[in-house]
């Protein structure tokens, strides 16, 4: 039963990585609108939220290094500094919603909010390491365009297609949305 669970999850992750290597053909022609809807945000989060933390961490950091080889977008730098943005993504969202007394919209909101909170945090402190290297300051300022004033677009579809998609993939039963609340205990006397 576990390598079964195992090959799933793997040929899912699969999927995923290819996901978020297409998706960005199709904002690509306009790297503004790229930058604003995260295409490649939304295949990491899903994976970590389906596969779980461990395979969402490794599916977001190849996955930017992996389209930065494959068709030079995004420029290595930025790659860089993705892989551990979106590495956190899927790794926090993962883990967060597994851990959940009961995996709920609730706490998959939870997961959501806190993987976007905790991916941009990385993505900042990559980025002010990766100063010395790119030669290029990272400011305060920068950090609020690129992480929320350019991102609103993308994290509002976030919000909206990712609970709506899980929600979906529940009813179909290829995902196990809801858990059974845990049975009471008998009191003591």
């Amino acid at each position: 039963m576990k390598h079964s669970k195992r090959i799933h999850s793997l040929v899912l992750s699969a999927l995923f990585l290819a996901l978020g290597l297409v998706l960005p053909f199709f904002t690509g022609q306009i790297p503004q609108i790229g930058s604003m809807l995260l295409p490649m945000h939304i295949p990491a989060l899903l994976c970590g939220l389906i596969c779980g933390w461990q395979y969402g961490a490794v599916v977001g950091f190849i996955m930017p290094l992996m389209r930065s080889l494959l068709f030079t977008m995004p420029p290595l730098l930025t790659a860089v500094a993705m892989a551990f943005e979106l590495a956190a993504y899927g790794g926090i969202a993962g883990f967060l919603y597994s851990r959940s007394r009961w995996q709920c919209v609730v706490a998959l909101y939870r997961a959501l909010i806190a993987a976007m909170v905790g991916g941009r945090i990385v993505w900042a402190a990559v980025r002010v390491v990766m100063t010395g290297v790119a030669q290029v300051p990272f400011t305060w300022e920068i950090f609020l365009t690129g992480a929320l004033l350019d991102a609103i677009p993308g994290i509002i579809l976030q919000l909206v297609f990712i609970p709506a998609l899980m929600v979906a993939l529940d009813r179909t039963g290829m995902v196990r949305f809801h858990r059974e609340k845990p049975a009471a205990r008998p009191a003591e006397n």
